[in-house]
């Protein structure tokens, strides 16, 4: 792996890159930049052996930084089992906090395996947003510059303004895709990025972006209204804690959705989906977060047609016990 270097002069003329080998080491999963402070980061095991994670970190290069310090990194704590994933939170859990002290959403604490960064004084690392570079990386917080490169999102000593964009390379154009996102690796990634001096971050090139909120939906399909008369939102973060990949097939810890079968898949617009008794209601929405079709279930199968142009897409699957699932499909 590649030593992580202060500045990005010595990024481009001292760093010596090697080889990485599929499925050996651990990758960021998910990356979720959520409204307000709810941010989260879950990191998976593609081995067939558990990980201590206490000899990795976390480390934030904000806003286009070529360098970062023990402030900007946190290590990680606990043990993270093969084809299993650790799901990093925010620490802010103080119910009357306001402003920059305001809690995460109760949906997304319950994912977290580990809560990281209380203090924004002590480590920033966990207070991301989506305009800055994220590094996993082997070694110490108090040694960063000769910290192992595990995985890289972003693009060290790039700000790219509020967010990266669809458009690449970045020019700033196009829409945002990083910012109140969630993005999920490609079942097909099977290990990290850890070339530092990347001409450009694509965002969709290894990942598929989540949209920002859903909708919550009633027992007919419908959106939930709070007082204000306004639909009530759930975070991007319903997919936490488990992540398909290629390197471990048929090891996803994700029981409630294990027998969901979604054929074809890629097709041409029609897809048949089995096994959804449990299901309350389906929502589909686009790579950008639009949603295009809403639909309350009573059956165990089910057909949809979505008449909408080639591309990405994401069926929501919320169950009557409050859960949610999110699939990928595919319109080719």
């Amino acid at each position: 792996m590649n030593k992580l270097l202060p500045a990005l002069t010595l990024l481009l003329s001292n760093f010596c890159l090697s080889q990485s080998t599929d499925c050996s080491d651990l990758f960021i999963s998910e990356y979720v930049e959520g409204w307000s402070n709810n941010k989260a980061l879950e990191i998976y095991n593609p081995t067939d052996a558990a990980i201590d994670l206490s000899a990795y970190m976390v480390i934030r290069y904000s806003n286009g930084s070529t360098s970062a310090s023990s402030g900007n990194a946190v290590q990680l704590t606990g043990t993270v089992a093969p084809g299993d994933v650790h799901v990093g939170v925010l620490e802010k859990l103080d119910e009357n906090g306001e402003g920059q002290e305001a809690p995460i959403w109760d949906s997304l604490q319950v994912k977290a395996d580990a809560f990281y960064c209380p203090e924004y004084n002590t480590s920033n690392a966990w207070y991301f947003n989506g305009n800055d570079a994220i590094v996993l990386a082997k070694g110490s917080v108090n040694d960063i510059n000769n910290a192992m490169l595990v995985d890289i999102f972003g693009k060290i000593g790039e700000n790219p303004g509020i967010a990266w964009t669809s458009d690449f390379p970045y020019t700033g154009a196009g829409l945002e895709v990083t910012k109140d996102h969630s993005l999920i690796r490609k079942s097909s990634i099977l290990k990290g990025e850890i070339n530092p001096v990347i001409s450009f971050f694509d965002p969709l090139l290894e990942y598929d972006s989540i949209p920002p909120v859903i909708e919550r939906l009633d027992e007919n399909g419908d959106p939930v209204l709070g007082s204000s008369g306004n639909p009530i939102l759930d975070g991007n973060w319903s997919s936490l804690g488990s992540h398909d990949c290629e390197c471990t097939a048929g090891n996803i810890n994700n029981l409630i959705a294990e027998n969901i079968e979604i054929f074809p898949n890629p097709s041409n617009g029609v897809f048949h989906i089995q096994n959804i008794s449990n299901v309350l209601s389906i929502q589909v929405n686009d790579i950008f977060g639009k949603s295009i079709l809403k639909r309350k279930n009573t059956q165990n199968n089910m057909t949809i047609q979505l008449n909408e142009k080639n591309g990405v897409y994401f069926i929501q699957f919320a169950y009557h016990n409050g859960e949610k699932v999110i699939r990928k499909v595919i319109i080719k």
